[in-house]
């Protein structure tokens, strides 16, 4: 496939080295000579400096021949212009584009992207796929990642191991065994640095990242037998009011029993947010001061989650909440190497939105049947939810007798509106659902198994 990605930054060059990886033929547009000097030199993709809505640039990345168009520059308007040129002039198959300001996606406004005004035909929003990663840990407190499949019957828990966990040592074939009746497929563990789908004799041990795929309706109980289970938050406190922020608080002061506090350290937008939110107390100060963070609450709060647009004020007033009594803390950290010291800083979970967007994206690029993607630990393995079809390697086979490649775990079956576990003796049939984690190696054999016979690398 032919792609051009419009913008160099972090989510332009992950989404480039990914689509490389995987053979694409990748071009990226940008305005910045060193972007694209950085990029050409370290991915198998091909730069041109300029602005990606101008029709002589698309021309010279090879628009003419192009099946694929995402814009994910840092501005929406670019984003969308490339997306209509791509249109108007090339009749490009398939647009994407970034866009972050709310205004441009209230529902009212849904006929600006019809094939006969703005024809993009995915918008990808950033806060708003953030803002339901963050309601999705709140709603499940013990696990620090939750990702739903299935139509939200199957959920992918993170989790970290810890001593007083009932299973450790124990190989994971022998979990629901022990616990009868209970869903719990670990497809995932990250050990040391390391990431690495497990085989059925390989045991959990303490300090793991364990990623399990379970029944959403046994998340809790899931976590209650492995130790990690908490009490859902009550009082949380949000750390800058951007659309992120304002996302979040607007969900929370919907539920019973829950009190939220924002603090906004910009005058003008805590005095908007004020107007927009209804039982949510916003506080316009700056949450580097201990004295504001005690005004809120933070002393008391379950939750604290830092949402500005700056990393360092996101650490440091997570390190100051913790300070100060908060029970958990969560940033939103943009810089991978900051993330890469979440333990050192003692920040319980990190929101990483490059890796939001970059899921979201992937999630449409894939070829064949494959409904939802998410991207763990930088690209190191993927979770994928795929559809059986009539031309599918698996179709009509038990899962002992499918040949999956080495780095593959099955989590879970979803068929005719209920879900099951990995079982040998399942058999496979067109339209049945499966969701699995892949190595980052193991990739392209996981596509080819739902890939119709006419696609192609």
């Amino acid at each position: 496939m032919r792609v051009i990605i419009c913008g160099a930054g972090r989510v332009g060059y992950g989404l480039a080295s990914r689509l490389s990886q995987e053979r694409n033929t990748v071009t990226v547009i940008d305005t910045s000579p060193d972007l694209i000097r950085q990029i050409t030199n370290e991915l198998d993709v091909r730069g041109v400096i300029g602005h990606g809505s101008h029709p002589e640039v698309l021309v010279r990345a090879g628009v003419d021949d192009c099946d694929m168009i995402i814009a994910v520059t840092h501005t929406d308007e670019v984003n969308m212009m490339a997306c209509q040129v791509a249109h108007s002039l090339f009749n490009v198959p398939t647009k994407v584009a970034r866009v972050r300001a709310q205004g441009y996606l209230d529902s009212q406004w849904n006929d600006l992207y019809s094939r006969e005004n703005m024809p993009i035909d995915i918008i990808i929003s950033p806060e708003i796929e953030i803002g339901k990663a963050i309601l999705r840990r709140l709603n499940t407190p013990g696990a620090f990642n939750v990702v739903p499949f299935g139509d939200g019957a199957v959920q992918m828990l993170g989790v970290e191991i810890l001593e007083d966990c009932p299973i450790i040592q124990t190989p994971i074939r022998q979990i629901p065994d022990l616990f009868t009746g209970l869903h719990a497929a670990v497809v995932g563990i990250e050990r040391d640095g390391e990431l690495f789908a497990p085989t059925p004799d390989d045991p959990l041990e303490v300090g793991d990242r364990a990623y399990i795929v379970t029944q959403a309706a046994h998340s809790t109980r899931l976590l209650e037998v492995i130790g990690a289970h908490q009490t859902q938050a009550r009082h949380v406190v949000i750390i800058g009011g951007g659309n992120i922020g304002m996302y979040v608080a607007e969900k929370l002061e919907g539920k019973t029993g829950m009190r939220v506090r924002v603090i906004e350290r910009d005058k003008e937008r805590a005095e908007k947010v004020a107007e927009h939110l209804n039982r949510t107390v916003i506080l316009n100060g700056d949450a580097m001061d201990a004295e504001i963070q005690e005004e809120a609450g933070v002393a008391n709060a379950e939750m604290v989650i830092s949402l500005t647009n700056s990393d360092s004020v996101n650490i440091l007033s997570a390190v100051l909440a913790r300070k100060l009594g908060a029970r958990t803390t969560i940033s939103l950290i943009n810089e991978l190497s900051m993330q890469e010291m979440q333990s050192e800083l003692g920040i319980d979970m990190i929101i990483d939105p490059r890796a939001s967007t970059i899921s979201s994206i992937l999630r449409h690029v894939r070829r064949g049947r494959i409904l939802e993607v998410y991207s763990l630990e930088h690209g190191g393995a993927e979770v994928i939810e795929g559809e059986v079809l009539d031309t599918s390697p698996m179709a009509g086979k038990a899962l002992r007798d499918v040949m999956l490649s080495e780095g593959v775990a099955i989590g879970a079956i979803i068929a005719d509106g209920d879900v099951f576990p990995p079982s040998g003796e399942f058999v496979l049939r067109p339209g049945h659902r499966v969701v699995l984690m892949a190595e980052k190696g193991a990739l392209e054999g996981v596509m080819t198994m739902f890939r119709v016979s006419s696609d192609y690398y």
